[in-house]
């Protein structure tokens, strides 16, 4: 088994990606303003959900077993 730094990022979003988003959603580019509004609720939906995602994550490799 190959060994991973501890530190390694497993999932990011960038401003760029965000950027991408809201250029094909909204058909323009967002303000730093609104930077500030996605990344709030983007940390709240991340963050509320994630234990259903961990849960999800590890149930289907308990079962892989």
């Amino acid at each position: 088994m190959k060994n991973i730094s501890r530190n390694k990022t497993l999932f990011s979003i960038t401003v760029e990606d965000v950027q991408y988003e809201a250029k094909e959603k909204l058909g323009r580019k967002l303000t730093v303003e609104e930077i500030d509004i996605v990344k709030n609720g983007l940390e709240w939906g991340l963050l509320t959900g994630i234990d259903i995602v961990y849960n999800t994550i590890f149930e289907e490799l308990k079962s892989q077993r």
